[in-house]
């Protein structure tokens, strides 16, 4: 592969659109983890009327550099429901980011993979790519370990 072609493939795609789909919640049974910030703690926290200690306690598994929502059984999160996300307005950064993620606004080809997990790619109005790269530095922001 020529250096040309290289530096073209971490370019951003040219033209993005995302819209959410009515009751689509294909992000939130991936499987993984959800990551959250200090302040995603203290804003979920807050939505549900917890003390951040709290919510710690019951919903979040600590590590020296990250925080993660603990897992229930059978279930991805703690939080998702069938119609949705029970703390929706109060969300962690990386599901509000989504589907606007570093590794995924990191060309063409990444944003074309994303888009066979996500049916909200290609829908709705486009997304200046201003909007899109300010939220992908959201998530290197709020989650530093991940994005070194």
């Amino acid at each position: 592969m020529t250096s040309a072609k290289r530096a073209r493939d971490r370019r951003p795609p040219l033209t993005l659109r995302f819209q959410c789909q009515p009751g689509c919640t294909i992000c939130c049974r991936q499987t993984g983890s959800v990551y959250l910030s200090e302040d995603d703690l203290k804003r979920a926290a807050a939505y549900l009327a917890l003390t951040p200690e709290e919510f710690e306690s019951r919903y979040v598994y600590r590590t020296r550099h990250r925080l993660r929502l603990r897992k229930p059984p059978r279930s991805q999160c703690h939080f998702l429901m069938d119609d949705g996300c029970a703390i929706h307005p109060a969300k962690p950064t990386q599901c509000r980011a989504y589907p606007l993620w570093p590794e995924w606004l990191s060309g063409p080809e990444a944003w074309q993979d994303a888009a066979k997990v996500c049916p909200g790619i290609g829908q709705g109005p486009l997304i200046r790519i201003e909007t899109a790269l300010r939220t992908a530095a959201e998530m290197r922001a709020a989650y530093p370990a991940q994005y070194p």
